[in-house]
């Protein structure tokens, strides 16, 4: 980990949970699904401008595959008694979804520095893209990445000391834009927008070149 300013929040579901629209003919999708979740972690955590990657995820095999990416913090997405933190329950109250009200869970264990939000989908995600986007996003109080389709978000930033906002799910970007985020002007082969839900977009994300993780699992 280096000593960047910013903290980045990596929201992941259960892999049991997660990715259930790709599906791959001979390969375990909660393995697949788990595998591209550490390769975006490890992303994140190789960028210079990274200081602490939070991971919030209630994936009790997660922080053991992990153990061999330095620095990371592991944060639940509900407490010991299954309720729902203060943070994530105003999440939902605000009409947030439950990928919002995780995201705000880390967000709440950031404290005051830069923050900013990435999706646990993006396997072929290398550090000095995701470090590009960070340096553009210091010129702004918030910021948001569009996926390379143009209609998801993956990643959102925040300024020291301004208050958090997101609005994640279909059609987030605009959603986004509507809530006074400022578009970062990304190459559209910036491997920071191709998140994956489908095969196919896992085929587009192969061509950018896969984390180690990811692609060891592929033939």
């Amino acid at each position: 980990m280096s000593g960047g300013d910013w903290v980045v929040v990596v929201p992941v579901k259960p892999a049991a949970a997660g990715k259930t629209r790709l599906e791959v003919p001979g390969i375990d999708r909660v393995a697949l699904a788990r595998a591209i979740a550490l390769d975006t972690i490890a992303a994140a955590t190789a960028c210079d401008e990274v200081g602490q990657v939070i991971v919030v995820s209630d994936d009790a095999a997660l922080p053991l595959q992990a153990a061999g990416i330095p620095g990371l913090r592991f944060v639940s997405e509900t407490e010991p008694d299954g309720s729902v933190p203060l943070a994530a329950a105003t999440a939902r109250a605000d009409g947030g979804s439950r990928l919002d009200a995780a995201v705000a869970v880390g967000i709440a264990a950031a404290g005051e520095r830069p923050r900013a939000a990435l999706l646990g989908d993006l396997p072929a995600l290398r550090p000095d893209d995701l470090a590009a986007a960070l340096r553009a996003a210091t010129a702004h109080d918030r910021t948001v990445v569009a996926d390379a389709e143009g209609t998801g978000s993956t990643l959102l930033t925040s300024a020291a000391g301004v208050p958090w906002r997101s609005s994640f799910g279909d059609g987030s970007f605009v959603r986004h834009l509507d809530l006074g985020f400022v578009a970062l002007d990304l190459p559209d082969a910036s491997t920071l927008r191709r998140d994956v839900d489908t095969a196919a977009q896992l085929a587009e994300a192969w061509a950018l070149g896969l984390g180690p993780r990811t692609a060891a699992l592929l033939p």
